[in-house]
């Protein structure tokens, strides 16, 4: 056992490197991941729901996206791929997640266009036109909230935020409190005990 979290900034696991496949939108991905990140040996569930059932930008789309906790690089590189005019910025505090998601952009060709960051790193006056998330629950209520506080803002005035939760992790929740923030929120969908969540100004 390790104490390693996918939250961990720095993980102390052995890497044990190994490949996740999966289907979007009709096209195929081939993934490296690693212990000691996220949901390391397949697809979060969750991050397919949110994949699913989201509406993904069209090829059109133009400005910064933002995958936030990006892990070893599912979401970032959708993104990528299906919005091949806007720059994706994938961010996470675990530097193995990025080290990942950064190696999965080069050998998908998306590198130019994908950028891998710690969160400090994002320089402080970007807006984005749409943040993606299956943000993490684990650290708890507070931390959740903080993060959200932190990043919401940063939408542009017409963005849109899809996040995904577990409805026994507090689904229901977290939306009621980010309607309390002065947020939009519908539930745009819900599949296998996930709630998508599309948050609006």
């Amino acid at each position: 056992m390790t104490g390693d979290h996918y939250f961990t900034t720095a993980p102390s696991a052995s890497a044990h490197p190994r490949e996740v496949q999966f289907a979007v939108a009709g096209r195929e991905f081939t993934l490296a991941s690693a212990s000691g990140v996220f949901s390391a040996t397949r697809l979060d569930p969750g991050t397919g729901v949110l994949l699913r059932k989201a509406d993904l930008p069209p090829a059109t789309t133009e400005g910064a996206l933002l995958d936030l906790g990006c892990g070893f690089g599912p979401i970032s590189c959708v993104l990528a791929t299906v919005a091949p005019t806007a720059t994706v910025w994938g961010v996470d505090v675990n530097e193995r997640a990025r080290e990942l998601t950064a190696a999965n952009a080069d050998r998908l060709g998306l590198a130019d266009r994908l950028r891998v960051a710690a969160p400090e790193d994002v320089p402080a006056d970007l807006a984005f036109t749409q943040i993606w998330s299956n943000p993490p629950i684990r650290p708890g209520k507070d931390e959740l909230h903080a993060l959200l506080l932190r990043w919401l803002p940063r939408l542009t005035p017409d963005g849109v935020a899809w996040l995904v939760v577990g409805r026994h992790l507090g689904g229901d929740s977290l939306h009621r409190w980010l309607v309390e923030q002065g947020w939009q929120v519908e539930r745009h969908a819900s599949q296998k005990g996930f709630r998508v969540l599309r948050v609006t100004r």
